[in-house]
Formats: C-alpha cells, sequence, structure tokens
C-alpha cells in the first residue's frame, strides 16, 4: 500500500467562511433532533441493553439528556475481555495493509461528517465550535498518521549483518488493550488511543468516560460501519470504580492505555503491576495524565502577542485541558502592563450556549467540577488577588467566569494543584532564571510556553523548561498530529508521546528473528 506523506487536516474558521459556519448550523439542528436516544453495550456482535442505565446530560443546559446508556457490570467487563481475547487470534494475524486501510475508511467517514461529529460534542461537553471542530480534524489526523506507522513499522527493520546468519526484526501485536479516554477530548484521544491499539494488531475494550459516551458511541459506530469484525472492539460504557478495575485486573488483559487524571492513572499503575492467577505477562500501561502548565513571559517579549497566547491556552475549551495555561508566570519589569492588557482581553472573552456561533467559552463538564474549581477560587482569593471572574455565572448549566487570580505565590495551592477549569494564577519572577525556576516547582512536567525575543533566553529555556512539549512565542495548547508529538514528564505520565513516530512501538513488541545460513 502506498500512500501519500502524511498532512494535517485543515480547521474550520467559521467566523471567515460562510459556507463552514452554514454546515455547523445546519449539523448542530441534525444533532439536536437526535437527543437522548439509548445507546446498548456491545460485546463481540452481541447488543446488550442492562436494567441500570445512566445518562449523559448537556453541561449547558442541565436537564437536557444526551443520550441514554446501559451500565456495564463486572461480570461484563469478564465478557468483553475474552471475547477481545478470542478476537486477537485472528485480529493479530490480519495483515497490516488491510488494518491500515481500515484507518483510512474511519478517516473518510469522519471527515465526510465532520461537522456532524463536532455537533456532538458541542452537546455532550460543551466545546464551542472551533474547539470541537478541532478535535475533530485532530481524530481524522490519527488515524491518516498511524495507518502510515504502522506501514512503516511492517516494512524490513535495519539490523546490524552478522556473518554467516541472516537475521531480522518485526513488530508484533500484544493482545487485549483496555482503552480509558478522558472525556475533555471526547474524539480525538479516544480515536487515538483505539486505533493505535487496532492498527498494531491489538483488540480492543473501550470504556468511554461516563461524561462522553455519546460521541465515543459515534466512533464506534464507525468502525462497525467500516467493517471492523466483531469481537475486535467491545463497547462497555459504565462506572470506572467497578468495571474499570476488572479490566485492567483481568489476567488476559495485556495492555492499558489511559488518559486522564494522576489520581486515577497511578491507581491504574498500580493496580496493572499486581499479577494475578493466570497472567502470564507483564501488563503494559500507557498514562497521560495531569499538568499545571506554565507560560513564561519574558521583560522582551512581544506582550500582545503574549496576552493572547496565555488567554487562549488559559480559556479555551474552559481550561478543561491538560495542556491548558493554568499559571503565568510575568517578568516584572513587564508584569503590570501584563496584567492591565490581560484584564482587558479576559473580561472580551464571551461565555454562553456553545452550540451558539459567537460564543467563545461554554460550560464546565458537570456540577461536581463547577463546585470544585469555585472552591480553588475561593482558596485563590486568599492566596493572591482577584483580577477579574470568581464567581458562577447565571443560567442552565454548569457556568463560571474566566477568572486571573494576580499575585499568586509560587507555593500556593491554586499555583501547584490542578484545577481543571478556567482558572489563571499570574506569578511575578524577578528574572528570567528564577521564571523558569518557578515553571520547573511543579510534580508536573507537560506542556509550558516562553515569549521572548532573546534568541540566548530561547536556548536556555530550550535546556532547562523541563516540560515534554515546549513552545516559543505561541500558546501551550493545541498539539498537532506529527509535528508536535505529546506527552509529559513526571507526574504527567508515561511520555508517551501520542501523534510521534515511537508511539506504535508502545502498541507491539519486537520478535528478533535469527537463521543460520551458509557462508
Amino acid at each position: 500500500m502506498q500512500l501519500s506523506e502524511f498532512r494535517n487536516e485543515p480547521l474550520s474558521d467559521f467566523r471567515g467562511n460562510p459556507e463552514q459556519s452554514r454546515r455547523m448550523t445546519e449539523a448542530i439542528k441534525r444533532v439536536r433532533r437526535e437527543l437522548g436516544r439509548e445507546y446498548p453495550i456491545v460485546v463481540g456482535d452481541e447488543r446488550i441493553k442492562s436494567k441500570e442505565k445512566f445518562y449523559s446530560t448537556n453541561p449547558a443546559h442541565r436537564t437536557e439528556r444526551v443520550g441514554t446508556f446501559a451500565k456495564a457490570t463486572e461480570e461484563l467487563a469478564e465478557r468483553a475481555v475474552l471475547e477481545a481475547d478470542r478476537a486477537f487470534v485472528s485480529w493479530g494475524r490480519t495483515p497490516t495493509d488491510e488494518r491500515a486501510g481500515l484507518l483510512l475508511k474511519t478517516a473518510r467517514i469522519l471527515r465526510d461528517r465532520k461537522y456532524e461529529f463536532a455537533a456532538w460534542e458541542v452537546f455532550e461537553v460543551g466545546k464551542p465550535w472551533a474547539e470541537a471542530d478541532a478535535d475533530v480534524a485532530e481524530a481524522i489526523d490519527f488515524c491518516e498518521f498511524y495507518a502510515r506507522e504502522m506501514l512503516r513499522l511492517d516494512g524490513p527493520q535495519p539490523v546490524t549483518a552478522v556473518r554467516g546468519e541472516k537475521n531480522s526484526l518485526k513488530y508484533i501485536p500484544l493482545g487485549v488493550s483496555i482503552v480509558i479516554p478522558p472525556w475533555n477530548f471526547p474524539l480525538a484521544i479516544l480515536t487515538g488511543m483505539t486505533t493505535a491499539a487496532l492498527v498494531a494488531g491489538n483488540t480492543v475494550v473501550l470504556k468511554p468516560s461516563s461524561d462522553s459516551p455519546t460521541v465515543a458511541t459515534k466512533l464506534f459506530e464507525a468502525l462497525e460501519e467500516v467493517s471492523v469484525p466483531p469481537g475486535v472492539v467491545n463497547f462497555l460504557p459504565g462506572p470506572g470504580s467497578a468495571v474499570g478495575h476488572a479490566l485492567v485486573a483481568h489476567p488476559r488483559t495485556r495492555l492499558v492505555a489511559f488518559t486522564g487524571s494522576k489520581q486515577v492513572g497511578l491507581g491504574i499503575n498500580e493496580l496493572a503491576a499486581r499479577p494475578v492467577p493466570g497472567q502470564i505477562w507483564i501488563k503494559r500501561v500507557i498514562a497521560e495524565m495531569g499538568g499545571k502548565d506554565a507560560i513564561i513571559v519574558d521583560s522582551e517579549a512581544d506582550l500582545e502577542a503574549a496576552v493572547e497566547g496565555v488567554t487562549v491556552s488559559a480559556f479555551g475549551f474552559q481550561g478543561q485541558k491538560c495542556s491548558a495555561c493554568s499559571r503565568a508566570i510575568v517578568a516584572e519589569p513587564v508584569y503590570d502592563e501584563f496584567l492591565a492588557r490581560l484584564k482587558d482581553r479576559v473580561e472580551r472573552i464571551r461565555v454562553g450556549d456553545p452550540a451558539e456561533a459567537e460564543t467563545d467559552m461554554g460550560p464546565v463538564i458537570n456540577e461536581r467540577a463547577r463546585k470544585s474549581i469555585l472552591e480553588y477560587i475561593e482558596i485563590g482569593k486568599q492566596e493572591g488577588r482577584l483580577l477579574t471572574g470568581g464567581k458562577e455565572l447565571d443560567g442552565p448549566g454548569e457556568f463560571v467566569a474566566p477568572t486571573v487570580i494576580a499575585d499568586v505565590p509560587p507555593q500556593a495551592r491554586v499555583a501547584q494543584e490542578e484545577i481543571f477549569g478556567p482558572v489563571l494564577a499570574v506569578i511575578k519572577a524577578a528574572d528570567f532564571d528564577a521564571a523558569l525556576d518557578i515553571a520547573n516547582n511543579t510534580e508536573y512536567g507537560l506542556t509550558g510556553a516562553v515569549y521572548t525575543q532573546s534568541r540566548a533566553k530561547i536556548e536556555k529555556a530550550a535546556e532547562r523548561f523541563h516540560v515534554g512539549n515546549l513552545y516559543f512565542n505561541r500558546k501551550c495548547t493545541g498539539a498537532l498530529v506529527g509535528g508536535h508529538p505529546f506527552g509529559g514528564f513526571n507526574m504527567s505520565g508515561t511520555d508517551s508521546k501520542a501523534g510521534g513516530r515511537d508511539y506504535l512501538l508502545l502498541f507491539t513488541q519486537a520478535k528478533a528473528i535469527s537463521e543460520k545460513v551458509a557462508t
């Protein structure tokens, strides 16, 4: 199979392209008519409707149901793993070009229905149009990129010649993969982890987030449409506390791919490391976890660009990204001017229903998140100075005003703990070296950015700023597949580098083959 060079999927321009705006408006109308449908558990070729159900709701309108779901049980988790284990026998031997072809077909479905998938995200997780569109584009990128990467890994691998021997190395699949995606990138990360496992020859038990199961269902339906065989992907919505535990602990589970909080990720890592009767391997865990990401604004920065980059990084999708800027570390000579410009810019953010085209920032994901964020804001008011925001907003959903807290000490809770909401702590630094020290003083190490016009400072930060994804003179969010392999250090995870050329190695194992030959 010969494919063209990978290129990232173009983003839509809803405010500059009337046709794209019209198509998104129509997609929202179509999806709105489908809200509230019931979806089953799928194990193998069996569709299961359990007695117990749970509901996905629109965070912009608390009483609006997006989907109704059968709730999986530990017994169904057991069946799903065994079904995936059975399907692995044939799927693991399916030619690589066939598996890659299914990813390319999935990419075409996502591309053809791009606005429909984006609309589901608007309703289920509260993403504004541009954020939802970017999430679908990234999902398309993962399909296209991993198809190409697996074809590359399937080819001859370089080994050192040994006289009298014919030597080779090939990458083979692992087995049953448990995929546990987050709600904040409900299509992109879900698609990336699932398709990486599939194209490498593994089978999947997919346990979607209970906050975004409808989007996950739509991807599962697309995989069925392109004829992924029954049992190769099993769809198991349900509570992580019971179902997730059973999936991770199962002796036939070979790999767990997880994206989410530090607390849950560490628990999965610990559970997977504990062997159980019948287990014959060390389980592999790919964990992408949290962040307390910082943008350094140097005294030699373009302040207009820095203010825009910090604002977009901190409040894009309500700050609900592991890559979001939650700390702005600003050099003392420009600190006051930066704050004045930042306050003006943040107060121009339009908060509202993400189904409306003009909305910049929508609701946070659920009531629990809203209450936690408001508690952190109260803590921040004691630790620093409230510059703007700092309150819940009226409306039918989970709305919190974009909040900036200035004069925050580097060791304050709002400067150390992941809030996962629209709250930015601004910290004053005496100089650039002090700013780097502050940036590195958390347990995380995911993303970071530096705004400066000094080449010497760029080179110093490239060496000393300890994060997995570092950006200069641009925002710290929006990693592109292929261009910005994504994954962090320390408690931010296993530095898996999703969307990079190393990623599929995590879903495979290398087999060296040697044959003695006549010389």
